[in-house]
């Protein structure tokens, strides 16, 4: 069965109370995780960057602070959902260790493989995003993760804009990384998609065809979030509909046995009679006339 991960990424807005209402929504939507991001902007961009962009020292305003993680973590626990968190900084890895059931590597961070080698330390579940990478890079990303101990990790299809088209998703490349990337005894390794689509058809086409075990999404509550405006986050009804019309999907597939339904017990009696062609089977029309009789 899939999974589903909800991400806040920047739309907690720095309210606490807010956060946890995600926590809250997240579960309520029916995911089984929800996802938030670790950062400091001076630990994020150049010293250059952030000198002469405007832009990106606003970005100060999207930092998560770090005195909010053991009240998510124990929202988390209250409600019964996984708590991800994405380590933007190494010494963040350890700010999440206490509180945190799975980190997350973001794409950009891919080829920065002391991250992958901190958290892998961690032992616990790691999640991979492959936005922009070459199967040989995401290769590599698995392969510090296994050497440094991890043995749960997810590795996420995705495409690094925001929102993304639905023929730029090339979600077969799924399928790609599962034949090419083994792993070791031991080792869980499992494939899924990394959503900007905001695409029904996107994400059902990820579980179903290319059998994803894990959808991560962006999620705001209600337009607010600062990230909303840029087209690639899902609000908590649309999700609730998404995940319900994803596992019915599952519950459609059967037992495989050609053979009536329970539901369709009743109507065979009412197929044709091969005899005359006519409706209901003669057998039945005979019970129907002594009962109309009675």
């Amino acid at each position: 069965m899939v999974e589903f991960v909800a991400e806040v990424s920047s739309n907690h807005n720095g309210d606490l109370n807010r956060c946890l209402k995600f926590v809250e929504e997240a579960k309520r939507s029916g995911c089984d995780g929800v996802k938030f991001q670790l950062f400091k902007i001076d630990q994020l961009f150049a010293p250059e960057i952030l000198k002469y962009s405007e832009e990106h020292r606003k970005r100060k305003e999207w930092e998560l602070p770090v005195e909010f993680l053991p009240e998510i973590s124990r929202k988390c626990k209250e409600v019964g959902i996984k708590f991800v968190c994405t380590p933007f900084y190494l010494d963040a890895v350890d700010e999440l260790e206490p509180y945190v059931d799975v980190y997350k590597i973001a794409s950009y961070e891919l080829l920065w493989h002391d991250l992958f080698k901190k958290c892998a330390s961690t032992g616990k579940p790691v999640i991979v995003s492959t936005g922009m990478a070459t199967l040989d890079e995401v290769k590599n990303a698995v392969d510090v993760l296994i050497k440094n101990g991890c043995r749960d990790i997810t590795v996420l299809q995705c495409t690094s804009s925001y929102p993304t088209p639905p023929d730029q998703c090339n979600l077969s490349a799924i399928k790609t990384m599962r034949n090419a990337i083994k792993a070791p005894e031991g080792v869980r390794l499992k494939f899924g998609w990394s959503d900007h689509s905001v695409n029904e058809g996107v994400i059902l086409r990820a579980i179903h065809r290319w059998n994803a075990e894990m959808i991560e999404f962006h999620f705001d509550l209600d337009e607010r979030g600062e990230e909303y405006k840029f087209g690639h986050c899902w609000l908590p009804n649309r999700v609730k509909n998404l995940i319900k019309m994803a596992r019915n999907g599952f519950l459609a597939d059967g037992n495989g046995i050609k053979a009536p339904q329970e539901n369709e017990l009743e109507e065979r009696n009412w197929r044709a009679d091969p005899t005359d062609g006519l409706r209901p089977l003669k057998q039945t029309r005979i019970k129907w006339l002594k009962q109309l009789e009675k």
